[in-house]
């Protein structure tokens, strides 16, 4: 039996090394461009996937979850960074997001997130979605001008003179960034059919990368008129523990506002992690469970971590995970390992790393981008029905023309207006039959009627006619409200006076004297 153990024990660390290795080759591209989505300095990505692997893999419960930089947050984190005006600043809010975190798992709170309706969750990924296409077109096109979309693309459109300010913006685009951006995209779409997914041995986005080095340097060695500039390419630190800023902890208490975008980045976090831990399970071969509380804790010393050390926040991500099933990881050491290979190329290879182009990032945002507003996800959801359409629509739209956190907190309320409308409609049924000249009604309690219903319940009654039969049946309910045994209680004089004849059946009645 030990010997069967061990031999065991050797055959996972083989997996999940080679699933370290495919997963860093996946993350390490994604830490670049989710950093430079995050308007965060590049370095900052790549540690936060060094500490996502090392720190966060080490203490989670997780047997198959890859945590790192999110394309989730990386709007609200833009917005932030933007906002507090000082990169140390937000590195404060990153802290007190860990925190949170961390007492969220403490008091074992991770459940809540089975409370979010998916209606509202999906619209907030697919809001990112678009966020994310609309901010990568620029460096897709190497435009080289700030406020492209109100500046550049719409003011085609501001006068009679189209011709003339397409010229104008074509001085603006870069052909080589086109050209590269073009061919990486193509390369990502190939790559992601299922006859490319099953032969390929290297994942598409470093492909990609590889790609763009390649198109890059072939233009520099022709000396084409198609080469970037030095400010369209990859531009991090030789050594990038001598250019780390650290959070400036006075801020803490003359800047309330770090602890409030520090909520934010904390719920979103939190729900991004928990959803994709939920995909990552059912996608588990061995049928394991990640325990949620955890892995809250570990996502809390995480994000503490990287908000100490300058690096963005960190989540469990759906394609790392994926990848790590998908090239045969076994346990969470593909997680650390892959930390460990990020680490050692940042420490080896950094000017490598230098030569890649924002084009190349920019193609494989692109598609993550598309992925989560594909068009077949609003027919799926329009297919639903309007109650579930409609919170979809309104969270994408009041985040595209808000934030994060309004969108999903009036998403929220809509659907949760949805669900006490259902709740009022569904607590009772009547029913009508005829006989004899004589009309009989027949309301039929479910299972829980609460005081939510009251307001329809008696507007029923009050609308049964006079000189007819009335049966209200509680047979299967197993809790009333007592209000609701109060109205009906109280309607029984009424009813006497209208000549309706009423029966109850399993409703007990109650002594409303006092209150008249």
């Amino acid at each position: 039996m030990k010997r069967t153990l061990k031999y065991y024990r050797i055959m996972w660390w083989r997996h999940d090394l080679a699933a370290g290795l495919s997963v860093f080759l996946v993350a390490l591209p994604l830490c670049l461009g989710i950093a430079l989505a995050s308007g965060a300095p590049l370095y900052a990505g790549l540690l936060a996937g060094i500490i996502g692997g090392v720190v966060t893999g080490f203490v989670s419960g997780a047997s198959l979850a890859v945590s790192g930089p999110a394309a989730g947050l990386s709007t609200v984190v833009a917005a932030t960074i933007a906002s507090s005006g000082d990169y140390r600043v937000f590195l404060l809010s990153v802290i007190i997001a860990g925190l949170f975190q961390l007492i969220i798992g403490l008091l074992r709170l991770g459940v809540i997130a089975n409370y979010f309706p998916s209606a509202v969750i999906k619209g907030m990924l697919a809001a990112i979605g678009i966020i994310l296409l609309m901010n990568q077109v620029p460096l897709a096109l190497g435009y080289d001008q700030p406020d492209f979309w109100e500046s550049g693309f719409l003011a085609l459109f501001s006068s009679k003179h189209f011709f003339g300010n397409l010229s104008r913006f074509s001085h603006h685009v870069t052909a080589g960034a086109i050209l590269i951006s073009l061919a990486s995209l193509a390369l990502m779409i190939v790559m992601q059919r299922p006859f490319a997914k099953k032969r390929a041995v290297v994942p598409a986005p470093l492909l990609v990368v590889l790609l763009g080095i390649g198109l890059q340097q072939f233009f520099v060695f022709t000396n084409s008129a198609l080469q970037l500039k030095a400010s369209q390419l990859v531009n991090i630190p030789l050594n990038i523990f001598s250019n780390i800023h650290f959070p400036r902890f006075s801020e803490l208490v003359s800047n309330p506002g770090v602890w409030q975008t520090g909520l934010v980045i904390g719920v979103l976090a939190s729900l991004e992690t928990l959803l994709c831990i939920e995909g990552i399970d059912k996608l588990d071969r061995h049928n394991r469970i990640t325990p949620v509380n955890r892995e809250m804790v570990a996502q809390g010393l995480g994000n503490i971590c990287c908000g100490l050390l300058g690096a963005i926040p960190i989540t469990a991500v759906v394609v790392r995970g994926a990848a790590n099933i998908d090239a045969g990881g076994r346990t969470k050491l593909a997680a650390i390992t892959h930390g460990i290979f990020l680490l050692l190329a940042v420490l080896l290879i950094p000017s490598l790393i230098n030569l890649v182009p924002y084009a190349s990032l920019a193609a494989i945002l692109l598609v993550t981008g598309y992925n989560l507003a594909k068009p077949k996800l609003f027919i799926n959801m329009w297919s639903l029905g309007w109650k579930q359409f409609l919170p979809f629509l309104i969270t994408i739209v009041v985040i595209l023309l808000t934030d994060l956190l309004k969108g999903v907190s009036i998403g929220l309320l809509l659907s949760a207006y949805f669900i006490i409308q259902n709740n009022f409609r569904s607590e009772y049924k009547i029913s009508k039959t005829h006989h004899q000249g004589i009309d009989s009604y027949l309301i039929r309690l479910n299972t829980n009627v609460t005081f939510l219903n009251k307001v329809n319940l008696k507007k029923t009654l009050d609308e049964v006619p006079e000189y007819s039969n009335l049966t209200i049946d509680g047979s299967d309910c197993q809790f009333v409200d007592y209000d609701i045994l109060e109205i009906i209680s109280e309607y029984r004089n009424k009813a006497h006076d209208r000549h309706i004849d009423l029966r109850l059946v399993n409703i007990e009645a109650v002594n409303v004297s006092a209150i008249h």
